[in-house]
């Protein structure tokens, strides 16, 4: 046999058993071997479909190849096994039809250039089924629909998947800042797309970072605390050492001038996969203890729900000088007949020598309630209930009071176990603004201001 027909040959097996030759042959120009990332970022995909590991989350800056690569990956899954049903999620039906054609044009394209390597010369077997070939569901030969290309607001119903792909489902800033979006991404992929997901299945998340609540970041989430096996890859266009992660394709010019155009924020998100929510969090800092020091006395404060999509949050804190340390929180969403019985508990076992309760909106009733609760079923007066009307700006008290929050109220070392939708709510919350919910910090705020007297804007009631 010809000697270049068997290098030929040889470099075609290469291609079938190797993610990153398979692109490398097939787009040698994108696809280089000193682009370390890549032939990384190919590998791990290959080596995550080859183990047990039930999803592979994937964080890249734009134009390093995400989506191509992820196009790619389809074409090389779909030739080493056929009866493989993937479906692909992008965040509008545009953006997920081209990813499909890209797909099933690669398998149906016919060989025109001799020199040029392409699908069918590397899977020859491979073939879209005749009169199975539609731009969002098709079909390969001796398979039955092998693929299905979806978004949040397409359907999904009837199509089971070995295989689930997420590229990309924030589009800009301002859906990255919207809670609403990011919610409806988060039960669009659980109600709907983990629905789809068959038995042994695997699921591939693919964007740039942008928010802390985002997809990606939710998604790791949920797999930590359901120990769902998973691993995350994680590249910045900026590495750690200051060099760029591919010359190439970003210079430090280029990127330098995105910043100044874009925001640094935004840039961050984009390019350094820094959620823009944490760029502008209000709180850089919190402060944390192991032991608790000598308490001289201990207090509560309380943030009663003002309407039924508000929390309450109630925080029980020692003082020791002009420090608090926090000793328990309790933010819930339930009704007031829960959360009546719930604080005065919390009030009791914790021996609490003072508790404040905001008046606003039902505040009143809901203080008397827990000081009959805690006569009648604890027979203790050792609490003292008062409560208060608070009619200051939120958002200008929130803000004014965020620095001696940082520098004086100190939270458990384990409080993101302990309290974890009161850390999410504190860790996350925006300086601009733009945020779902402020009882957390208002109630932190409260402490602040009791700690400093601050009765400007405060009535307090005996």
């Amino acid at each position: 046999m010809d000697k270049n027909l068997i290098m030929l040959e040889a470099k075609k097996e290469l291609a079938r058993r190797e993610f990153f030759y398979f692109c490398h042959l097939t787009a040698p120009l994108f696809y280089k071997p000193e682009r370390e990332f890549l032939v990384r970022l190919c590998n791990e995909m290959q080596s995550f479909y080859e183990s047990d590991e039930n999803a592979l989350i994937i964080n890249l800056p734009p134009r390093h190849g995400k989506s191509r690569t992820a196009s790619m990956f389809v074409e090389w899954v779909l030739g080493r096994n056929q009866s493989e049903k993937i479906m692909t999620g992008s965040y509008n039906e545009t953006l997920s039809t081209t990813f499909s054609k890209a797909v099933r044009n690669a398998i149906q394209e016919e060989k025109a250039d001799k020199d040029k390597i392409i699908y069918s010369d590397i899977f020859p077997n491979v073939r879209i089924k005749q009169g199975d070939g539609a731009m969002n569901l098709w079909s390969l030969e001796g398979g039955y629909n092998n693929y299905l290309a979806t978004s949040p607001s397409g359907t999904a119903t009837g199509f089971g998947a070995s295989l689930l792909i997420i590229d990309d489902l924030i589009k800009n800033a301002e859906e990255a800042y919207n809670e609403t979006v990011k919610e409806k991404h988060w039960e669009w992929f659980t109600n709907t797309m983990l629905s789809r997901l068959e038995e042994k299945g695997k699921i591939i998340i693919i964007m740039t970072r942008w928010a802390s609540g985002d997809l990606a970041g939710r998604a790791i989430e949920y797999f930590s605390e359901n120990d769902i096996s998973h691993r995350v890859i994680t590249m910045k266009a900026v590495c750690d050492d200051g060099n760029m992660l591919c010359d190439e394709i970003l210079s430090r010019s280029s990127y330098d001038l995105k910043i100044k155009t874009m925001g640094a924020d935004i840039a961050s998100a984009n390019y350094q996969q820094e959620p823009i929510d944490l760029q502008g969090k209000l709180y850089t800092t919190l402060k944390t203890y192991d032991s608790l020091p000598p308490i001289t006395q201990i207090q509560s404060y309380c943030d009663t729900a003002d309407t039924g999509a508000d929390y309450l949050c109630n925080i029980i804190y020692g003082i020791y000088g002009k420090e608090v340390y926090v000793i328990d929180v309790y933010y819930t969403d339930e009704p007031m007949e829960v959360t009546e019985g719930e604080t005065a508990r919390r009030l009791y076992e914790n021996n609490v020598n003072l508790a404040k309760i905001e008046s606003n909106n039902g505040g009143r009733s809901f203080a008397r309630r827990v000081r009959e609760i805690l006569a009648e079923k604890y027979g203790s007066n050792f609490t003292t209930v008062k409560w208060f009307h608070q009619s200051n700006n939120k958002e200008a008290r929130i803000l004014s009071n965020s620095t001696w929050v940082m520098e004086h109220i100190y939270f458990p070392c384990d409080w993101h176990i302990r309290f974890p939708e009161y850390y999410k709510a504190m860790t996350t919350y925006q300086r601009e603004g733009r945020n779902k919910h402020d009882d957390a910090p208002d109630a932190t705020t409260g402490i602040a201001e009791m700690m400093n007297r601050k009765k400007g804007g405060l009535s307090i009631l005996k």
